[in-house]
């Protein structure tokens, strides 16, 4: 059995499976929307799901709550905001609740922004990707950079004082030169968070059926590079391997993440990771992924269980790596105190392949902090395969990664 000297933080995460156009690198669980998307429907099924959910967390508060997709911003301030006080009437929220939207230039009507401020939404998350159209175009985006930068300031006039900007680098043809001003473009709208991270090819998408030419991979480690000095010159700090905030505005629902906290996960397709101090184990489940065979099962009527397409307990082992993915991805590292107090294991349970990893050059440490080194942080892939044993159940874990 674990042992949990306390429960670790608690978010939820709700999801929104409708997209105008799938990206064809995309490989989350998103599907292109017809003439009319049922939001009502779904809404209504989300809050049912939530309900079958709460015995597992009576008595916590939420931390954070995050809508993600898909493009949540297609929904109406309407459905917003009926789904947030449906959540507001089942669960405790913490005061100074960070609630995050995210939402596509393309997809983005001026005023629905009011609307999901009324809602209770404090961040949106701008799915930008790039200031360059022809880059734009390369990855199938049905935006172009007016639109992106039309939509910044649409975000800014609407208060919104909290907000992000996702870019990618390593593009398809892209030079070092284009990814830089994509970053000084970037900059220039001053958003208090960024994320920026590389084009990867992934299984069951477009792009890995047909994949276009990217850049060597000397060329996006030196985008990589630079914009990070630009980034850095311009007061922004990275906490995480993507992610960079100005002071104060590190994404409060990323960093539960990245800590091993716990999650609700609603709609179709979410995951959730939920410790139970009582039976002394962390269990994980996912939902069914297709919006209307998920929406079918919730709204049928009865109080069966038949959305869950799959629930497991955690192994020792499988705890271990998952808590590393997660905190090695942390730029300062994380205390020693935080793995016992989020595994209910002992940092025992870890040694062998932590005493590899500094051997390396991989991680360093001392009493109170464990950190990734600069090589760590460049080669990740390899500081968490020492984590893995070779039964570990890969294809479970779920590193979930918003902006």
């Amino acid at each position: 059995m674990l042992n949990f000297p306390a429960l670790p933080p608690l978010s939820l995460y709700v999801h929104v499976p409708w997209c105008v156009r799938k990206c064809p690198y995309c490989d989350f669980n998103s599907h292109e929307a017809a003439d009319t998307i049922p939001e009502a429907a779904y809404v209504e099924a989300l809050i049912r799901d939530l309900e079958q959910d709460l015995p597992e967390v009576w008595g916590r508060s939420v931390d954070s709550i995050f809508i993600g997709g898909g493009t949540p911003s297609l929904f109406s301030g309407a459905a917003i905001n009926r789904l947030l006080s449906a959540i507001r009437a089942r669960l405790p929220l913490k005061p100074g609740l960070e609630i995050t939207l995210e939402a596509n230039p393309g997809a983005l009507e001026k005023d629905k922004l009011a609307a999901f401020r009324d809602a209770g939404v404090t961040r949106l998350s701008l799915g930008v990707q790039s200031f360059c159209d022809a880059s734009l175009q390369r990855i199938g985006r049905i935006h172009s950079a007016a639109q992106a930068l039309e939509a910044i300031e649409s975000v800014k006039a609407a208060g919104f004082e909290s907000w992000n900007l996702d870019l990618m680098f390593g593009l398809p043809e892209q030079t070092p030169e284009q990814a830089m001003e994509d970053i000084r473009t970037a900059i220039a709208c001053e958003p208090p968070h960024l994320s920026h991270y590389q084009l990867t090819i992934e299984p069951n998408t477009r792009f890995h059926a047909r994949p276009p030419r990217l850049p060597e991979d000397d060329a996006s480690w030196t985008m990589q590079q630079q914009c990070r000095d630009i980034l850095a010159r311009r007061h922004y700090r990275p906490y995480e391997v993507s992610a960079w905030a100005r002071q104060g505005q590190q994404c409060r629902h990323n960093l539960n993440y990245w800590h091993f906290g716990d999650y609700l996960g609603i709609g179709a397709g979410a995951h959730a990771k939920i410790s139970n101090a009582r039976h002394g184990a962390i269990e994980r489940c996912w939902k069914t992924r297709h919006p209307r065979r998920y929406m079918e099962q919730l709204l049928k009527g009865d109080d069966g269980r038949s959305h869950i397409a799959e629930r497991r307990r955690l192994e020792a082992k499988d705890i271990v790596l998952e808590f590393m993915m997660n905190a090695c991805r942390l730029h300062e590292g994380f205390p020693t105190t935080l793995f016992p107090a989020h595994t209910g294991l002992p940092l025992s349970a870890a040694e062998p392949a932590l005493q590899q990893a500094e051997a390396k050059g991989l991680i360093e440490r001392d009493l109170d902090t464990i950190r990734p080194t600069a090589l760590g942080r460049r080669f990740l892939d390899d500081l968490l395969t020492l984590f893995m044993s070779d039964t570990a159940p890969a294809r479970h874990i779920a590193v979930s990664i918003q902006s």
